[in-house]
């Protein structure tokens, strides 16, 4: 059958369906297929935080969002164009985002009595006239997958399960998408069960062969692949670049690199990743709680690593005591905070950008670190590696916030020359620094205000540690006052003197009077809002910031540049409260705490009325 086929310069699909049915793995391979076709892409995964929500229910759906494109995007997308709902559940809690003549392609198998009563369906959708503004396609997908598999060496079970892949062949048909890739996928993921192979890749040519011969999908689709930098790219989750920042951070400087972690979700995906990578020198330690995670990763810093420890919020609030030690002994510590909703176990699945606060102010006495946010997942992996430079050059605890958005989203990473990453070589004390051959641990070099770091065992070179208050330069214990606020103020301006790169501001017309500013993972839907301000004949400025502490030395400047400044924040306007202590500017949040990540639409429609009365 001759199939019409459609160029489109963008779509956004999203799978969604029970907790069980694979969902984020389909996602996953569909856009990896998409940037083996060179879209550019964007994901957003939304899955329970429950490991197995009670099937068929609304708090058991899971869903994967990807947005690919023949131009840059910088969202997951505001609204599918294509819904792929497995069940009654998925349908309902997917249906409110769909804009009207959106395809919805619905697994008919699974609408019985019992599953419709699970989400209150009184009579099935597919049977009155709720649907009637979109575009539906009924596909039995479960019973089609299980015939087509009649004479695979699998179980009934076995083969329903692969119904995910059938729906992967007929989608990867739809939009023109290449699919050696999954096949080679399938082939490694079931190596030692051959049997699953042959059924998954029988079902995924299954429903591939589907959408070739039905008559209920006249036409394929095409997106061209995007216009992108020369190199070579592969697609990256956050948490992935982040990982392999802090790799790359180790090689730089020479030094190994050991992670002392407790896993936690959104940043377990951290420690499964750095375990990968032994030969490189990580050392990887699964700890049996928060504290001793810290803990090692401070002690294996003391003896001459980067020391680094992941977690998510409720982590970072454990840790916070010896984050504080980390400030008094002045030793390098990198500590990734991947963001949740919160409070205490809150939505361990769902974003927010909740911890700015903790990270600027959340320790005992006076303790400043230096903290830095990535603004999208490939970001992730140079946000690490400036993290590394910033803890190794300062002797410092650097906090990296991260957040769920930015982690489990995904985007091309075009991989850099290696040669190009900053050189992270550290020069250890192997000599005596003062008078009569004595080692001065607190002696700091003028410049970076940091003091020697000498590897334990050193001849000549002992010195004291521990969390009491130690005196300038020799490192004896002091109670003395004077020397107290001494070493306080010290160790708050080795902070605020650290170069970081100025703020850069994106105003194409030079003319506009209103400046949006983001921190984190706001850079993608505040991007996507200015960009349709403008092309509307709006002129709207944008900055971002990577530096939160300290901040860039421009900034002040370029606030009072505007006559209005509105930040966007997944959090009750944290970074607003500091931007108007600090600078008396008197910004205009924007603030939700929904679990979910601002659209570009909603911030475009709220910019549009902040420029009505500017």
């Amino acid at each position: 059958m001759t199939k019409q086929i459609r160029q489109l310069d963008r779509v956004v699909i999203r799978f969604a369906g029970d907790s069980g049915d694979g969902m984020q793995l389909t996602g996953d391979r569909f856009t990896s297929e998409t940037a083996q076709l060179g879209n550019d892409i964007s994901t957003l995964p939304n899955f329970p935080a429950e490991i197995r929500a009670p099937a068929g229910t609304l708090p058991g759906v899971s869903s994967f969002q990807v947005h690919f494109a023949d131009y840059d995007i910088l969202t997951p997308g505001d609204a599918p164009n294509v819904l792929v709902a497995m069940n009654p559940a998925a349908l309902k809690a997917n249906l409110a985002d769909l804009p009207r003549g959106a395809d919805i392609i619905v697994n008919t198998d699974e609408f019985t009595k019992r599953n419709l009563a699970k989400v209150g369906y009184q009579t099935s959708p597919l049977d009155d006239d709720s649907l009637a503004g979109y575009v539906v396609h009924p596909v039995a997908l479960t019973s089609m997958t299980v015939r087509a598999l009649a004479d695979q060496e699998v179980s009934k079970k076995d083969a329903e399960r692969a119904k995910n892949m059938f729906a992967l062949g007929l989608l990867s048909w739809m939009y023109s998408r290449p699919y050696s890739s999954t096949l080679r996928f399938l082939e490694r993921k079931f190596a030692k069960r051959p049997a699953l192979v042959a059924a998954n890749v029988a079902a995924f040519r299954a429903g591939w062969n589907f959408g070739e011969t039905t008559d209920s999908f006249s036409v394929r689709y095409e997106v061209k692949p995007a216009k992108m930098v020369p190199g070579t790219y592969r697609n990256i989750t956050g948490n992935a670049a982040l990982s392999l920042g802090l790799v790359a951070a180790g090689v730089r400087s020479g030094l190994p690199v050991f992670l002392g972690a407790y896993p936690i979700t959104p940043a377990s995906d951290i420690l499964h990743e750095l375990s990968k990578h032994k030969r490189f020198g990580v050392i990887t330690m699964q700890a049996e709680d928060e504290i001793a995670a810290v803990g090692a990763a401070l002690g294996a810093s003391y003896g001459g690593s980067l020391g680094v420890t992941t977690t998510s919020g409720p982590g970072v609030a454990l840790k916070s005591e010896t984050i504080s030690l980390a400030v008094a002994l002045e030793l390098p510590l990198v500590i990734v905070d991947v963001q949740r909703a919160g409070p205490s176990t809150g939505m361990p699945t769902k974003t927010e950008q909740a911890d700015l606060n903790m990270a600027l102010h959340g320790r005992h006495g006076e303790a400043p670190v230096a903290v830095i946010a990535p603004k999208s997942p490939s970001d992730c992996f140079h946000a690490a590696i400036e993290a590394a430079r910033i803890a190794l050059t300062y002797r410092t605890p650097v906090i990296l916030l991260s957040d769920n958005y930015v982690a489990n989203g995904s985007e091309p990473w075009l991989l850099p020359d290696v040669e190009s990453l900053p050189d992270l070589r550290v020069e250890f004390a192997t000599a005596p620094n003062g008078d009569n051959g004595t080692f001065l641990p607190y002696l700091r070099d003028p410049q970076t205000l940091a003091r020697p770091w000498a590897i334990p065992g050193t001849p000549g070179l002992e010195h004291r540690i521990g969390g009491l208050e130690k005196a300038d330069k020799t490192g004896d214990i002091s109670y003395d006052p004077a020397n107290h606020d001494f070493m306080v103020r010290t160790r708050a301006a080795r902070i605020e003197t650290i170069p970081v790169p100025d703020v850069e501001v994106e105003d194409p017309d030079g003319n506009a009077r209103m400046l949006v500013l983001g921190w984190g993972s706001t850079y993608g839907p505040i991007g996507a809002a200015c960009r349709r301000l403008r092309q509307r004949g709006f002129s709207v400025a944008q900055a971002h910031l990577r530096h939160l502490a300290p901040m860039p030395a421009n900034l002040g400047e370029v606030l009072r540049s505007y006559d209005r400044v509105v930040i966007p924040e997944m959090n009750l306007g944290q970074l607003a409260h500091v931007i108007r202590g600090k600078y008396l500017v008197d910004a205009i949040g924007y603030n939700q705490v929904r679990g979910l990540p601002f659209t570009a639409t909603e911030l475009e429609t709220m910019l549009e009325e902040v420029l009505k009365n500017v």
